[in-house]
């Protein structure tokens, strides 16, 4: 129990800003640059955390409560997903629901520490995350009320448990749809083209990058670490139905998992140098298709 417990945490902790580097790696090759080196997220979280940081006089303690408790969301919200054929080290019924919450409370606390520095373009970005959020929501719980609807459970190990080891993995289009829905979920809620972009901060399109603008050293290296983690986290949702009947566990299953996401990593790093970023009035219709896709999911398995 222990040493699972310790995996859990060593992959949850450590991978995620690999990801950010196999992506920028994938972007580099794809465009026939040299690029930055694969650890350089690691580089970069280590240079802000030991820089000082500076603190708006109309800001109060809202301003820096907000990375600290979107980091603490995310961590825990971390926790609650499991790794591949491996049970979660928290798991109960309706965590399912728990999730949710605390990624919205990320994004809550993310929000409302851009609106606390006053600044309107801030703002502006604000109130697009929160209103995207409605349509990416709906689409990753529509996901798993149809996985739950075939795994008789509602507890996130229950449900991918069931699916590595029932039969109901046989029905490839619910699996393919719900698949399909999260993957553009993950691009949305991670700024990741086509619906933003994360190397730019001086478009008045940008949604995730104006919010933070305002902060620097251990904030906002928090903000990185918490961003690369909710990747980590979106991706392993995905790994998950991708895993299918995998039953290893333990350090093989470990490495299988890591493995997914890096596989999962290099397809996003793909589709952002094969694709420009969406006019902004039609990043609501692709999360509506997600939300539907979800739907369908759903809908083929309420028999």
């Amino acid at each position: 129990m222990f040493a699972a417990l310790a995996l859990h945490l060593l992959l949850l902790l450590a991978f995620p800003p690999l990801l950010i580097g196999v992506i920028n790696r994938v972007k580099a090759i794809y465009g026939g640059r040299r690029g930055a080196p694969l650890l350089q997220p690691y580089y970069d979280l280590w240079r802000l955390f030991r820089k000082s940081f500076l603190v708006s006089k109309s800001t109060s303690w809202v301003f820096l409560a907000g990375p600290v408790v979107g980091l603490g969301a995310v961590l825990l919200a971390g926790l609650l997903v499991p790794q591949g054929a491996q049970a979660a080290p928290i798991s109960f019924t309706g965590d399912i629901i728990m999730l949710l919450y605390l990624l919205g409370l990320a994004r809550f606390f993310t929000a409302s520490a851009a609106l606390d520095t006053a600044s309107p373009f801030e703002g502006m970005g604000a109130a697009r995350e929160v209103s995207f959020s409605c349509y990416a929501e709906p689409a990753l719980l529509l996901g798993f009320v149809a996985l739950s609807r075939l795994s008789q459970s509602f507890s996130m190990s229950g449900i991918f448990s069931a699916l590595h080891t029932g039969p109901e993995t046989t029905l490839i289009a619910p699996l393919l749809l719900i698949g399909t829905s999260w993957f553009v979920v993950l691009l949305a809620e991670n700024c990741r083209i086509p619906f933003d972009d994360p190397n730019t901060h001086l478009e008045l399109t940008m949604v995730h990058e104006v919010m933070v603008l305002d902060h620097s050293g251990p904030p906002f290296g928090m903000i990185l670490y918490s961003a690369a983690m909710k990747l980590f986290i979106s991706a392993a949702l995905v790994a998950n139905l991708l895993l299918g009947r995998s039953k290893i566990v333990g350090i093989p299953g470990a490495l299988m998992f890591a493995g997914v996401l890096i596989v999962i990593a290099i397809v996003i790093g793909l589709v952002e140098s094969s694709m420009a970023r969406l006019r902004f009035l039609s990043v609501p219709k692709l999360l509506a298709s997600a939300c539907v896709l979800s739907g369908f999911g759903a809908l083929l398995v309420m028999r």
